[in-house]
């Protein structure tokens, strides 16, 4: 992770979220080298953890692909379940938020071949500076 921290091609989106009393609240950091942190913050009401994750997800791989130089996304999530629900084509629950993130994906994979994501999973145990 400190070696990709370092490269200004990539950005660190690390993402998480939690429901509690039906409010879901999401958050992802974006990182780039040399560059200042992203934070972005959002709430929803009456959705499930898994929503709350790709929200975060999402929003943190749509900040990443509108980054000037960026050919290397890697996404660092408690939630690898989730996020391989981005990349299915098949029909499930969470088709809605793939087909808007899929989108981008595939005009930042056409940009060059040397674009390219990694999903790393974090386990929610290993505590993450996320909620300063």
């Amino acid at each position: 992770m400190l070696r990709a921290s370092f490269d200004s091609s990539t950005s660190l989106v690390i993402s998480d979220a939690s429901v509690k009393n039906n409010i879901a609240i999401s958050i992802s950091h974006i990182h780039m080298h040399k560059k200042p942190v992203i934070k972005m913050l959002h709430h929803a009401m009456n959705i499930t953890s898994t929503e709350a994750e790709l929200l975060a997800i999402c929003c943190g791989i749509n900040q990443s692909i509108g980054l000037h130089q960026i050919n290397k996304i890697i996404v660092i999530t408690d939630s690898l379940h989730a996020a391989k629900k981005i990349l299915e084509s098949l029909m499930h629950l969470y088709q809605i938020h793939s087909a808007a993130i899929s989108y981008e994906l595939r005009e930042f994979f056409m940009m060059s071949n040397d674009n390219h994501i990694e999903f790393w999973d974090c386990p929610s145990n290993i505590k993450w500076p996320l909620h300063s």
